[in-house]
């Protein structure tokens, strides 16, 4: 039964933030209103020692986390891409949770993925290794194709992983429905719509078809990107709860003297990943949105390698414009012009006044480029612009807070590669590039395209959407308009000529 099952979790969390210190970091990160805050520690404390202990070495709220098991581990890394929810500090904390976890037993994962594709495993790996990795959702094991020899990384679901989550995010449910029931102030927090954010990122990396085809899909975007490759997904050797994708092999991102011993040169790494980052939000629209050291290596040519999809940032067409209209403008330090296009894609109610918004965002540029150009931060500029913008009215914005955390990752990467890298410098050229082939006039004349293939499409349907307006009009007992049958010839009339003018534009632009 759920009901029961659910309390005697929500019982344990509590019982095992209040023993670990976690509690009151927690509600402080959220800003629980006061009343909520003594509801909960009330009702966790005489239930303390229910709770688990956890690794004293970790800091309070990883400690508490981890202790509680997979699903709070992934909870606690989703919670790591909305600092506009926890805050910056706590969501720091998050950002360094320890994703490890004893892994299974080789011959269950060997179990699990004859089982899923359905073939003995001798016939599809010459060899098949212990995990080199444990996460909280799959581990990866590196193994050996039979046919060919190709080493690949072999990623497989923990056994029950699926209803282990369905259980925990039950309970987190009724979590928030009971903060919004018995704090109505605690609303502002969004409780259910964050949990509904969680369930459905684990929903997606719960089916590993999904992850293999984010990989499938930011390689086809990315296969002319000079000096930069991923590992290839084997379809034959995936299904659901399996994928398997070539191996990866080079020196870890993050180990500075094997970079350096095979003769690579850091500073040139460092501008590229960033380069390589800007490219794919800004011209793909689809990103990485994980990019740490752990899932980056530089191959022995050169080329940065990255791995382990999960988690995949997207943005359309019309927000990358803006977002680049936003940062080119700070990079003119043209605060005017930020805060019109603030105005004109609405992320910023039209009641309130552009001067003094401009005003507010000079009070973030100016600062930052006052810095030495080794301490520019875009990720730093792009936390500060939130607050700002939410001061003014702007609503949160899930895609533009992902790609912001990202940056920050990404900045950390090229300066750990380079700590004198000058961020703005590098980016520029990308930025201007992208705002020169998405505002001018060879832009204008591709969304015209687009329009008039569109428009062209409806042309066979326009007789037919004329006729049944007519059936319509006669089958009303209310005698016609006087301007009903004249406005529908002009609409008939204006809408053929619209086709076919869009029809012979989108052959003139194609």
């Amino acid at each position: 039964m759920r009901g029961p099952h659910n309390i005697w979790r929500l019982i344990r969390t509590g019982a095992t933030l209040e023993r670990t210190g976690a509690m009151g970091a927690v509600l402080e990160a959220f800003e629980a209103p006061t009343a909520l805050r003594v509801v909960a520690r009330s009702l966790a404390l005489p239930f303390r020692w229910l709770g688990y202990r956890g690794d004293p070495a970790m800091p309070p709220v990883p400690r508490a986390l981890t202790a509680l098991g997979p699903a709070y581990i992934k909870f606690g890394q989703v919670l790591s891409t909305r600092p506009d929810v926890v805050g910056d500090e706590l969501a720091q904390q998050l950002r360094v949770l320890q994703d490890k976890l004893p892994p299974f037993a080789t011959q269950t994962a060997q179990t699990e993925i004859e089982k899923e594709l359905g073939r003995p495993l001798e016939t599809m790996f010459s060899s098949f290794g212990p995990a080199v990795a444990a996460a909280s959702i799959a581990q990866v094991h590196k193994a050996q194709l039979a046919q060919t020899g190709q080493p690949v990384a072999v990623k497989v679901l923990r056994p029950g992983i699926e209803r282990a989550f369905r259980k925990d995010i039950d309970a987190f449910y009724l979590a928030a429905r009971m903060v919004e029931l018995f704090s109505p102030g605690a609303r502002r927090l969004r409780p259910i719509e964050v949990i509904t954010h969680f369930d459905g990122v684990v929903r997606g990396e719960l089916d590993l078809r999904l992850e293999a085809s984010s990989a499938s899909e930011f390689a086809a975007n990315t296969e002319k990107d000079q000096g930069f490759q991923l590992p290839t997904v084997r379809w034959d050797y995936s299904a659901r709860r399996v994928m398997t994708l070539d191996w990866a092999d080079g020196a870890p991102m993050g180990d500075n003297d094997a970079i350096d011993a095979a003769g690579h040169d850091r500073t040139a790494l460092s501008e590229r990943v960033l380069r390589l980052f800007l490219q794919h939000a800004l011209r793909d629209g689809f990103f990485h949105a994980d990019l740490h050291q752990g899932n980056l290596k530089v191959a022995a040519n050169g080329d940065i390698i990255a791995y382990d999809f999960g988690i995949m940032g997207h943005i359309d067409e019309y927000t990358r414009r803006v977002y680049a209209e936003i940062l080119f403008g700070f990079i003119r330090r043209d605060y005017k012009r930020v805060a019109e296009v603030h105005f004109e894609a609405g992320y910023v109610p039209a009641d309130q006044d552009v001067d003094e918004f401009a005003r507010a965002l000079r009070a973030v540029g100016e600062p930052i480029f006052g810095m030495d150009a080794t301490r520019i931060s875009m990720g730093r500029l792009l936390s500060y612009l939130f607050e700002v913008t939410e001061r003014f009215g702007m609503e949160t914005r899930t895609e533009l807070i992902l790609l912001q955390r990202t940056m920050v990752v990404v900045e950390g990467v090229a300066r750990s590669l380079n700590p004198h890298i000058n961020i703005w410098q590098v980016a520029s050229p990308i930025v201007s590039d992208y705002i020169s082939k998405s505002i001018g006039p060879k832009a204008i004349l591709n969304d015209l395209a687009k329009t008039a293939r569109v428009m062209a499409r409806f042309g066979p349907r326009l007789p037919r959407l004329v006729e049944n307006a007519l059936i319509r009009q006669s089958n009303t007992d209310a005698p016609p308009h006087p301007l009903s049958k004249r406005s529908l010839i002009l609409a008939l009339a204006s809408g053929i000529i619209c086709g076919a003018g869009a029809a012979l534009l989108a052959v003139a632009l194609v």
